[in-house]
């Protein structure tokens, strides 16, 4: 059966004679469609499912549950910028459920007791070198692992995590839950190299015995832009400076610092080098707020801390701590457009966010792989490049850049890679239809508004990186988790067995929902009617 184009399964049993009721034309089905949430998570989680879980207060199960797609629930529930809240339909009712407050309380929960991850399939024999311990090459390295593979990480750095450790400041991810998250992962017998830059590609390959491999290191190289710059001692790259304030060699920036651009990463440096000793920390961003790609919260929560931004402005020229400005002005397009204003501002040192670019070039000596015009690298959609039994991904590849992003990238590449090494196929599983909020029936909802995460105040987080927001505690998890609709799932509420008038809806037991009696069922659609999530639709009868 097929709803919008898509195959749908239905839970019960279509081979049925016609049932009684000589006028019923139609009858009930149930489904199991598409949450919203589930639907826009990059990382392809069960949101809907481990919420039922945690909701029911089976913690382990929901944890389980949720590391089956992505190895980082702690992690994720403090740095996703989670599209799925966007998405939820609950957000149209009282507010989206805060599903990253729950996975990060479910995170946490399993670093405390030590909750660890079996591999779940027998030793295959293959062996998978993974370039690069970024959040993709993690990723992909641990559900290889938990498919049966031996996988060796070789990172150039001196630390795993990529730009989780050395982009994401550590106000928003201590690195004692990042690496006790990573740290899970080599528990599982995963290899992981630190200092060991990757030049030869199939020499290692050949040397380490390996199977495939799978590259994904990132873009860790911050785009330049041609400002004249004369006597300017301090004009730095964004990733340059995060990096060293990770390792402890962050430099003298002086009380005035201008950040050039408006993105998260702007955000991020300008929030860092107020913690730095900047007092006057200044975002110049040539567009307006509307159209800039920082995450609304992120922007307010410097604003917070006292980050000023001047807008429609572009930087021209760099001379000692004088910055030359010139003010823009959008077209009808929402592009910039200069005005010939110029004003000079003064500033200590001046910080260029303008972006990162990927250190591809040591994949140009592999015959067959081809390179984007920004030197992403190109890949089939099974993620394997144009050399047999190279794959890549993560942000080397031409993507949204983020961390959910990458962790789905590693899920998908370690599908298909997985697939290669046994000489099978990986297909997609179809995609039910998504459930919207016009298609949910909720008068047996009242509003219920979120659980808040504490955060520290503005004057408290400026004088360290320590972390900013705080977790729920397991009553407000459990209420959050409660407050999903389970769109498209049927969660056994007993509207249609309480509303059937024929007494045709037959209860199965915790967890096993029910089952229509096709001999009573009149095809009156009472049931569906009253199904709150729209797990049940009314189908023609067969003929």
């Amino acid at each position: 059966m097929t709803k919008n184009g898509t195959d749908i399964t239905p839970i019960v049993d279509l081979t049925y004679e016609r049932g009684a009721g000589p006028l019923r034309w139609r009858r009930p089905l149930y489904f199991d469609l598409m949450p919203p949430c589930n639907d826009a998570c990059p990382a392809g989680e069960n949101i809907q499912g481990w919420l039922a879980l945690a909701q029911a207060g089976k913690y382990r199960a929901s944890w389980e549950l949720l590391v089956a797609n992505n190895p980082f629930p702690a992690v994720h529930g403090r740095v996703c910028y989670h599209p799925c809240e966007t998405a939820c339909n609950r957000a149209q009712l009282d507010g989206a459920v805060s599903i990253h407050a729950v996975e990060r309380f479910l995170g946490d929960l399993a670093l405390s007791q030590g909750w660890t991850v079996p591999v779940v399939s027998p030793p295959s024999g293959k062996r998978v070198q993974v370039i690069g311990a970024g959040p993709s090459g993690l990723s992909a390295a641990y559900h290889l692992a938990r498919a049966g593979h031996a996988v060796v990480i070789h990172e150039a750095g001196p630390l795993p995590g990529g730009m989780l450790h050395f982009g994401i400041p550590a106000y928003r991810l201590p690195r004692k839950v990042l690496m006790r998250e990573i740290d899970r992962i080599e528990a599982m017998g995963v290899r992981i190299v630190l200092d060991h830059k990757v030049e030869d590609v199939l020499a290692e390959k050949e040397e380490g015995r390996f199977d495939a491999v799978f590259a994904a290191i990132g873009a860790d190289v911050g785009k330049r832009v041609d400002i004249p710059a004369r006597d300017a001692a301090r004009v730095l790259d964004a990733i340059t400076l995060l990096h060293q304030v990770e390792t402890g060699e962050a430099p003298l920036l002086g009380r005035r610092v201008v950040v050039y651009g408006g993105g998260n990463t702007a955000m991020d440096t300008a929030r860092t080098v107020r913690r730095l000793g900047a007092s006057e920390p200044l975002i110049i961003y040539r567009r307006d707020r509307a159209h800039m790609p920082a995450h609304a919260f992120e922007l307010e929560e410097a604003m917070a801390e006292g980050v000023k931004v001047k807008w429609l402005s572009t930087i021209k020229k760099v001379s000692g701590d004088d910055i030359t400005v010139e003010m823009m002005c959008l077209n009808k397009e929402g592009r910039p457009e200069p005005t010939g204003k110029f004003e000079t501002l003064k500033a200590d040192a001046v910080v260029l966010a303008l972006g990162q670019e990927t250190d591809s070039g040591f994949l140009k000596k592999v015959d067959g792989i081809k390179f984007g015009a920004d030197s992403t690298v190109l890949v089939e959609p099974n993620m394997m490049t144009g050399h047999p039994g190279v794959f890549a991904g993560g942000d080397m590849t031409p993507s949204e850049r983020t961390v959910t992003t990458a962790v789905g990238h590693g899920k998908k590449a370690a599908r298909f890679i997985d697939a290669w090494l046994r000489g099978e196929r990986y297909d997609k599983p179809a995609r039910p239809s998504v459930v919207s909020f016009s298609m949910l029936k909720l008068p047996i909802y009242t509003d219920v508004l979120p659980s808040v995460q504490d955060q520290r105040p503005p004057e408290e987080r400026v004088q360290s990186f320590a972390e900013v927001v705080a977790g729920l505690n397991e009553a407000d998890a459990q209420h959050e988790a409660q407050r999903c609709f389970s769109c498209g799932n049927c969660f056994e509420c007993d509207n249609c067995y309480a509303a059937c008038p024929e007494d045709a809806i037959i209860k199965l037991g915790t967890g096993l929902r029910y089952r229509i009696n096709l001999e009573r069922c009149t095809g009156c659609a009472v049931c569906v009617e009253q199904c709150p999530c729209h797990a049940m639709e009314m189908v023609m009868e067969p003929v």
